[in-house]
């Protein structure tokens, strides 16, 4: 197998799974570390100055070797899985896809009907999960890349490059991957995360991110004497839940259309809540759709007296074009480095989130680079063994660029 596979099936059988909704520690899980004293390890194994501090990141650094002056960069991915799917015990398969449906085992199967990206890898190696599970490359594969890339650049003194950045951070699939990253200590002047996305896809966009949770005070009396008294939170919540139209929905709108998610829903009669996602590509369509949550609000208010409904909404994080517009330059140079493996470049946007967005904000212009994965937080991830080579390769060009065009 090739250097990046072997990295790859070695990363994902380490669970490394981070749980949302934790504010009393950080990372969200100690098992991510596992992970990451592993990388630091690797990292000086290379002959590279690396350390994991206190909080989980993980920070190398590659010398430069060239006398030109070349601007710092940056390489990050992250090292926790989404806890939408099982993700410890991991048995990653390699298949050669022959076409048609791919069949995992344990009664699941990745259909060529809803992949039609599996026709563009006919008669290729792809890897999989053995239907039990996640893959984890979300984004361990990213992780797999950059330490082929690396270890490839130190094996060829002959491509100069300037000095890069490692970093690797935990919870990023939390919305926390950032928390107290230091992009000061890290370094680096531009930076790409090699996180997501399908083969030759570069991503300049991401949504604008919010959170909103209703809260329903209710007031609970025995039901056989409830007539007049009782307000009951899960009705009124339920009234909620069916006033957001469907057509708003992330299981309706696709590309640049946003979306109103209900993802998390508890309660009893004298007390319920639902926590709902904001996303939108603008900021106008961000403020109409909390200014929608706050007239839902209002409404059953008015319907609900006895009640007490309260809305909050949290900001999470802003879509890094209005950053990553002015610097045109770090996007070009990874679609000529894309085109440069031999693959046609895709400018696409992510419907999500990535550390880039808020290290965009932070003062770090970082668009992300693919790994050719796909299906990702779920039992049918995918990912082929060529679109990770074409990364490697892709990453290795993004490097050296920089050098020749400084």
């Amino acid at each position: 197998m090739p250097e990046v596979v072997n990295r790859f099936l070695k990363y994902v059988k380490i669970d490394t799974q981070s749980q949302p909704d934790v504010e009393d520690r950080y990372p969200s899980t100690e098992k991510q570390k596992d992970l990451c004293k592993i990388l630091v390890s690797e990292l000086k194994e290379l002959g590279m100055e690396a350390e994991m501090d206190h909080y989980g990141y993980v920070f190398g650094t590659l010398p430069s070797n060239s006398d030109k002056d070349v601007p710092t960069i940056g390489l990050l991915a992250h090292v926790d899985t989404s806890s939408d799917a099982p993700g410890a015990n991991v048995n990653p398969q390699i298949t050669v896809y022959r076409g048609g449906d791919l069949t995992l085992g344990n009664g699941i199967i990745i259909h060529e009907n809803d992949n039609p990206e599996l026709k563009n890898f006919v008669g290729k190696e792809i890897i999989t999960s053995d239907g039990s599970t996640l893959l984890g490359a979300d984004d361990k594969a990213g992780i797999a890349e950059i330490m082929t890339a690396v270890h490839y650049l130190l094996d060829h003194p002959e491509i100069k490059h300037g000095t890069v950045k490692i970093g690797f951070t935990p919870d990023e699939e939390t919305g926390n991957g950032t928390k107290y990253f230091d992009v000061k200590k890290f370094g680096a002047k531009f930076a790409y995360t090699v996180d997501g996305g399908g083969m030759g896809e570069i991503e300049n966009e991401t949504f604008n991110a919010s959170s909103a949770t209703f809260k329903i005070e209710g007031i609970g009396v025995h039901p056989g004497t409830a007539k007049g008294k009782m307000v009951n939170a899960i009705r009124i919540l339920s009234e909620v839940i069916a006033m957001i139209p469907q057509a708003t929905a992330p299981e309706t709108t696709e590309g640049r259309e946003g979306y109103l998610h209900v993802h998390n829903v508890k309660g009893a009669v004298d007390g319920a809540e639902a926590k709902l996602l904001i996303r939108d590509f603008t900021k106008e369509g961000m403020e109409n759709k909390k200014y929608f949550l706050s007239k839902v609000r209002d409404l059953l208010e008015e319907r609900w007296p006895k009640a007490k409904i309260v809305l909050e909404i949290k900001d999470s994080y802003s879509n890094m074009v209005e950053v990553l517009s002015q610097y045109p330059g770090v996007v070009d140079h990874a679609m000529e480095a894309t085109k440069l493996a031999g693959i046609e470049p895709k400018l696409a946007l992510i419907r999500g989130g990535t550390d880039g967005s808020r290290l965009c904000f932070e003062g770090l212009p970082t668009p992300n680079i693919y790994t050719g994965g796909f299906n990702f937080h779920g039992v049918r991830e995918w990912i082929p063994i060529f679109a990770m080579e074409k990364a490697v390769d892709t990453i290795v060009n993004v490097i050296k660029l920089w050098h020749d065009k400084s």
